[in-house]
């Protein structure tokens, strides 16, 4: 490829209360490890936020169990827009965040005592294995998937992100992107039809097609060992593709705004997303001048493309990341080998940044 992906960074999450929403999410998701925290302006999201620089609150946090982080984001200069008509099986953008759990039976039974608000008790998916769909306060649906590459045993009954549930209206024009540029080459199923373990979802009675797919080259890099591995399931409404979930809505509104992968050679990924077709649509490096970005307590380059449906997917390529911030450890990671896995020392001392 000339790039190397080390997973899913983060789903990133618009909200109304940044506060509230990442104590839940802590409390239910374990995302305690705060990687950085930033109050400055969102400048370089223009084509996203009405043409203005918009003022934000965003904080990325991991479970170092595994799996992807959250960017939880929430506008500060103006009232987050929620969306007006709920979003249903068979829309257009990020319908699910999936999440990656020990056990299914364990999880229900954990979030049935904290009175989480489960959707449908348990069900298969269409490969027989079970699943779970919960919802948080804010309207968000998760998934839960059982998974087995785990980096830490923390006893929390979750990790983190395990890839996203993504409504599209032509699955063909859309694994450009996620199979050929994200690499997410081998078919789990493919069949259409109406799903037991969707009914409980908003639209999921309807008749639907269904891929699940995950990568046959498992990440590497940097933080893979703590990203993991994860699935892409592109869901289409049969001849009836609904409305797209961030139309008339700015990048921040509540809701899954994009879904971010941990990046090594940004110059070779945006010469392969030109050749498929999908440009980079923000470019941090070409409005720096090849120089990093400073994201508050870390710097490095990030850039978007849209999938053909106007989902956001981001790339970051990460130069500098605060370990123990208050001893001053930062890892510069443009000296290192780009597809090695930094030490399990290092990854372990992450921990050093949860808050309580």
């Amino acid at each position: 490829m000339g790039y190397i992906i080390s997973g899913i960074q983060q789903m990133g999450i618009g909200v109304t209360n940044i506060k509230k929403a990442w104590d839940w999410y802590i409390d239910q998701f374990g995302m305690d490890c705060r990687i950085l925290e930033d109050k400055t302006d969102a400048k370089l999201m223009l084509p996203y936020t009405g043409g203005e620089p918009r003022p934000k609150h965003a904080v990325l946090a991991l479970n170092l169990q595994s799996g992807g982080g959250f960017e939880i984001w929430q506008h500060t200069g103006r009232e987050p827009l929620k969306i007006k008509e709920e979003i249903m099986i068979g829309d257009l953008g990020i319908i699910a965040c999936k999440i990656k759990v020990k056990s299914i039976q364990e999880t229900l039974s954990s979030f049935k005592k904290r009175g989480i608000s489960i959707l449908a008790e348990s069900a298969s998916d269409p490969s027989g294995k079970m699943t779970l769909f919960i919802k948080d306060p804010f309207g968000n649906i998760f998934q839960l998937v059982e998974a087995t590459d785990w980096f830490l045993n923390e006893k929390k009954v979750t990790g983190g992100s395990y890839g996203a549930i993504i409504g599209v209206s032509d699955i063909e024009k859309s694994k450009v992107v996620y199979s050929d540029i994200l690499g997410y080459d081998e078919v789990v199923y493919d069949t259409a039809g109406s799903f037991n373990d969707l009914s409980s979802l908003p639209g999921g009675d309807k008749e639907c097609r269904r891929v699940l797919l995950k990568r046959s080259k498992p990440f590497s890099g940097p933080f893979s060992k703590i990203f993991g591995q994860s699935l892409i399931e592109l869901v289409s409404s049969v001849g009836n593709p609904g409305k797209k979930i961030y139309e008339n809505r700015l990048w921040g509104d509540p809701g899954f705004i994009h879904l971010s992968y941990d990046i090594q050679g940004m110059d070779e990924l945006r010469d392969v997303c030109e050749s498929k077709g999908f440009p980079f649509t923000v470019d941090s490096k070409k409005s720096h001048k090849g120089n990093s970005f400073d994201m508050g307590e870390a710097a490095g380059h990030f850039s978007y493309i849209e999938d053909p449906d106007g989902t956001l997917i981001e790339f970051v390529e990460t130069h500098k990341v605060p370990v123990i911030k208050k001893l001053g450890w930062y890892i510069d990671l443009k000296k290192r080998d780009p597809e090695k896995s930094l030490p399990d020392l290092v990854l372990k001392a992450l921990k050093f940044s949860r808050v309580r």
